[in-house]
């Protein structure tokens, strides 16, 4: 319960410190300004308000004067990456079955320290979406699956590689090796088509 109870405390900090310079009338009508165009899609200062309040509280991070615009400008970087995945993911027609995301969500929320019902809790305190939150794991899962779909048949592991790896990192299998001498393959491939993407893309700042 303890845990609980911090981290709660730590989530109203969070509220506070992001809307504590605006009166709630002004906060709602910034809320929903367009923020950044990405070619033909929009981002809005909810979006990225949603998205900095998200971040803080899976990270741990709390919001403060010095650190917010930084914070700003990491989430931006992030929604216009989103915004030109989606464009990709639409045009190859990728998608994610509901069990193939509860899945995901499973094994995201193993790897937090509260389970999805307390921060289903955390984010009704904070006024946070919570789909916000499922649309981003989509996002993610889809990417993966349009790389891996791309890719993979591309990439290899020689057996030099493995062995290095397994050097490295005592106690791993050879199949785990492989994997994740692919997976950083796939991973470049992936920075590397977003990196040509935003280089192709039309973005606005508002």
């Amino acid at each position: 319960m303890l845990r609980i109870n911090n981290i709660f405390n730590f989530s109203r900090i969070i509220i506070f410190i992001i809307i504590f310079n605006f009166n709630s009338n002004a906060f709602a009508i910034i809320d929903h300004r367009i923020a950044v165009l990405v070619n033909d899609q929009i981002i809005t200062s909810y979006d990225i308000t949603q998205r900095m309040k998200i971040n803080a509280i899976l990270q741990g991070i709390n919001i403060t004067a010095e650190n917010n615009n930084q914070l700003a400008n990491i989430v931006v970087d992030e929604l216009i990456k989103e915004k030109l995945k989606s464009e990709k993911l639409t045009e190859y027609d990728i998608t994610v079955s509901n069990e193939e995301y509860l899945l995901q969500e499973g094994i995201f929320f193993k790897n937090k320290p509260y389970n999805k019902k307390e921060i289903l809790e955390i984010f009704e305190e904070n006024n946070i979406n919570y789909s916000s939150l499922q649309n981003q794991l989509t996002n993610e899962m889809s990417w993966s699956k349009l790389i891996s779909g791309i890719y993979y048949r591309l990439t290899s592991a020689s057996e030099i590689e493995i062995e290095e790896v397994m050097l490295k990192n005592p106690g791993i299998t050879e199949e785990k090796a492989r994997d994740l001498i692919i997976q950083k393959q796939l991973d470049l491939k992936s920075s590397k088509l977003i990196r040509d993407m935003l280089n192709e893309a039309t973005i606005e700042y508002k």
